[in-house]
């Protein structure tokens, strides 16, 4: 397999003033040689963070950002409160930097104050957590990773990387009932919303490319706001709004593994670009269009929106290019807020993009929301890709237009020099063969979906056709199981037929401004907007 037919080659991530790709011997625009462990779950991430952190020694590096903070969020029971564990980290020695979005105001439902006090923390215990609002305007920084280093001891460097906050909400496990610290959402989740997620756990050469991601964002010389209101309470508080040089980055961590890595990233177009992205960056869309073009057989979609036809219509192109090509998609219920105008607001891009993969694949799409046992919609915040079980995605990114142009994202895109012997054993037929990583992934979150019993069921779910009608079968059997009032066993399984929600043309048509301007807003110059290209 030519791992240049699945990820971007130099040329083709189409930033030329990131160090990332520079960085690689030979001009390749990936690492290979890692070692990378899906951490499926809040509670799972949580709880090898913590033990991470706590083995760090003085002089390691601690490299953090984020899009929400809360220091009162236990990573594994009391006494393991994030605020604590990274200022604990600062007092021994650890060399503990972040960057946490600054955050609209709290009265809009984001968290302002929640990420001032856990960057206040940090810096009372030594470290230094910047807050950071260099993003468009409407923007944020969305990325979601911390890189652990050792100076001397690299054999213990990691990096972890997807779409888990340090915060509340996230730390929920198999079971899903809940984080008992949550965020107000829809009242449908009920008052402890169960919460679906998904971390990666990276060593290896990746992880001085999610490193260099760090330094470049720190290292920028822009003001951390433009705006005169922020920049005054900044003054008022007292707020650190300079970044102290970082310790020059250690060589990269030796190859220990079978997993070539591409980070991928967004960055928006903005008048006062990046330093390390002046034009932008949507590498993380290319990735994604790249990839598409060569499903052949199954397109497994984890995400917490899939908005916009704009985005869709890449999926849908590959649908309709391969008649034996299937899309299996799981959704939220419902959106994590309600309200009359923010409802409409928030469906209008996924009802147009459903019915959008709807005409190119008809009965060839299946879309499912999912419930824990209780029955209480579970919400679906992890971000995954899995085409052909070859190339896999994990990372902040969601399927919309905001994650592919406008706010700052993260991703890593895995492909196994293993291959996976299990019929089929070429899901693709190009020769691509099934990968370990990729189809290893995809089978530990169905078997989950569907209840299923690793030993007995993962072998017929390797196929593509097989696992598209047993998702069908589950969802109907627990639909009709609600339509008869709930009576007898419940069946098993956690998935539900996603019912798409109807707007009405008045809905529609006062959302669509407010979807494009607020909710799903292009970052790109005109120049590409017009082309519709990234």
């Amino acid at each position: 397999m030519e791992l240049a037919d699945w990820l971007l080659t130099p040329g083709e991530r189409g930033n030329p003033a990131t160090r990332v790709d520079r960085r690689h011997p030979g001009g390749a625009a990936w690492s290979t040689g890692n070692e990378v462990t899906p951490l499926v779950h809040g509670a799972v991430y949580f709880g090898r963070l913590l033990t991470a952190i706590r083995a760090q020694r003085a002089g390691d590096l601690l490299l953090f950002t984020d899009w929400r903070g809360d220091p009162d969020e236990p990573l594994a029971g009391p006494g393991s409160e994030i605020g604590e564990v990274l200022c604990d980290a600062a007092r021994r020695g650890v060399v503990v930097k972040g960057l946490v979005w600054r955050s609209h105001l709290d009265r809009f439902q984001f968290s302002e104050e929640e990420n001032y006090h856990l960057g206040e923390e940090i810096e009372e215990a030594g470290g230094e957590c910047l807050l950071d609002m260099r993003v468009r305007p409407g923007g944020s920084h969305h990325q979601k990773f911390v890189v652990l280093r050792h100076p001397g001891r690299p054999e213990h460097d990691i990096a972890f990387a997807g779409g888990i906050d340090l915060c509340h909400s996230r730390h929920d496990d198999g079971a899903h009932r809940g984080d008992p610290l949550s965020q107000p959402m829809s009242p449908a989740y009920g008052p402890r919303p169960p919460w679906h997620d998904l971390q990666l756990a990276v060593r290896g050469p990746a992880v001085g490319d999610i490193e260099a991601t760090f330094r470049e964002r720190w290292q920028d010389p822009a003001p951390l706001s433009r705006s005169p209101f922020s920049r005054v309470r900044s003054l008022l508080r007292h707020e650190d709004t300079r970044a102290d040089p970082l310790p020059d980055q250690p060589p990269d961590p030796a190859p220990r593994g079978p997993h070539t890595v591409q980070v991928l990233r967004t960055y928006p177009w903005r008048r006062q670009g990046y330093p390390f992205a002046p034009e932008g960056e949507r590498s993380i869309a290319r990735g994604y269009v790249k990839a598409l073009r060569r499903a052949r057989a199954l397109i497994y979609l984890e995400d917490q929106y899939l908005w916009s036809t704009a985005v869709a219509a890449h999926f849908a192109r590959a649908l309709a290019d391969s008649p034996q090509l299937r899309m299996i998609a799981v959704l939220p219920a419902v959106p994590d807020q309600e309200g009359r105008i923010s409802t409409p607001m928030n469906l209008l891009g996924r009802v147009q993009a459903l019915d959008l993969l709807r005409r190119a694949g008809g009965d060839r799409v299946g879309v499912y929301s999912l419930e824990n046992h209780a029955g209480t919609p579970v919400y679906v915040h992890a971000k995954v890709c899995v085409i052909d079980d070859v190339w896999a995605s994990v990372g902040s990114d969601n399927v919309n237009r905001r994650s592919w142009t406008h706010d700052s994202e993260l991703s890593c895109a895995v492909v196994d020099e293993t291959r996976d012997p299990r019929t089929p054993d070429d899901p693709g037929g190009l020769g691509d063969g099934a990968r370990a990583f990729a189809r290893e992934l995809r089978l530990a979150l169905n078997l989950e979906h569907l209840d299923g019993d690793p030993a007995g069921d993962a072998l017929a779910l390797c196929d593509p056709e097989r696992v598209f009608h047993a998702f069908a079968a589950s969802a109907a059997a627990l639909d009709r199981w609600h339509d008869a009032g709930r009576h007898g066993p419940r069946p098993p399984g956690r998935l539900r037929t996603y019912r798409t929600p109807r707007l009405s043309r008045g809905q529609a048509a006062l959302a669509d401004p407010l979807y494009r301007l607020i909710a799903d807003p292009d970052g790109r110059p005109r120049s590409l907007r017009r082309r519709d290209a990234y």
